[in-house]
């Protein structure tokens, strides 16, 4: 008989597998932008994914969009997370995959500085070290001034900045909404993000019929990664759980290599090592 697992255990499992569902998530939408508008593709997953889920609110007899979602820090919330959607969906498309997935995790190094300056939390002088040490990291993953600077990798520099803002508004938004309520606001935001990148780029397309299934295989999976998500922040301690994000890193660059040939150069990898451990001793150390 085997043992049970801890509340910890389950909440990093959850994360993991959260992970995972987002990194599969990344690979359906460069694949589908390969031959679609990478507006389109956002379009129709964030419609998807937000009928879904105010079909989940809808049987615990709860309303999609309560009142709560029109507050000013909601408001907020949602231009941020308009940015980083927007902004990261355009990276995978347009940069490698395991280049904006290592950008992508200084995200939480951007809201312990956020949350330093905004909302007065004490910052100890480890990790304001730790911090610097994981913005150098971003850096070698950039490279400026050097041969392999690629500027369109900025576009996941924005779409950090707008991640990380969206994280610290919710530590102000209103407490009261379900993980259904989030889900059905968060795709919507989505598909918003899709009309933007529209109305700047080319018109969409009928899809074929393997790029309507990548576009489903993108929707499925972005909801999986978002269901396990919250499963997971409300599962045992969010110091234990949270450095389990660092798993969609190693997902995307399996993915990267094995769907798409990349090849991270030894600069991208130490980078992305340095994020990922300042970024763990953050989360787990005061």
């Amino acid at each position: 008989m085997g043992l049970a697992m801890t509340d910890n255990q389950r909440g990093s499992l959850y994360m993991t597998i959260s992970m995972a569902g987002f990194a599969v998530e990344d690979m359906f939408i460069k694949s589908a932008a390969q031959s679609l508008p990478v507006g389109q593709v956002l379009l129709v997953m964030g419609l998807i994914g937000a009928a879904w889920f105010a079909l989940a609110s809808q049987r615990a007899a709860e309303p999609a969009l309560p009142p709560a979602l029109w507050s000013r820090m909601m408001a907020l919330r949602s231009v941020f997370e308009v940015v980083g959607r927007l902004f990261y969906a355009l990276a995978i498309a347009l940069t490698p995959l395991s280049v904006a997935s290592s950008i992508l995790q200084a995200t939480p190094l951007v809201v312990v500085l956020g949350a330093a300056l905004l909302f007065g939390e004490k910052v100890g002088a480890r990790r304001w070290l730790l911090t610097t040490f994981g913005f150098i990291g971003v850096l070698i993953v950039l490279r400026p001034g050097f041969a392999g600077f690629n500027a369109l990798s900025l576009l996941a520099v924005i779409g950090l900045i707008g991640f990380a803002g969206r994280d610290l508004a919710t530590r102000a938004a209103p407490p009261a909404l379900s993980n259904a309520q989030l889900g059905t606001a968060g795709f919507l935001v989505l598909a918003f993000s899709g009309v933007v990148i529209l109305g700047f780029t080319q018109a969409p397309e009928i899809p074929t019929a393997p790029e309507a299934a990548m576009i489903l295989g993108a929707t499925g999976f972005g909801v999986l990664g978002y269901s396990f998500l919250t499963r997971a922040m409300r599962t045992g301690e969010v110091s234990a759980v949270t450095p389990f994000r660092y798993t969609r890193l190693l997902f995307a660059m399996v993915l990267g290599m094995a769907i798409f040939a990349e090849r991270p150069d030894a600069a991208t990898l130490f980078g992305a090592a340095v994020i990922v451990i300042c970024g763990v001793l953050i989360l787990t150390r005061r």
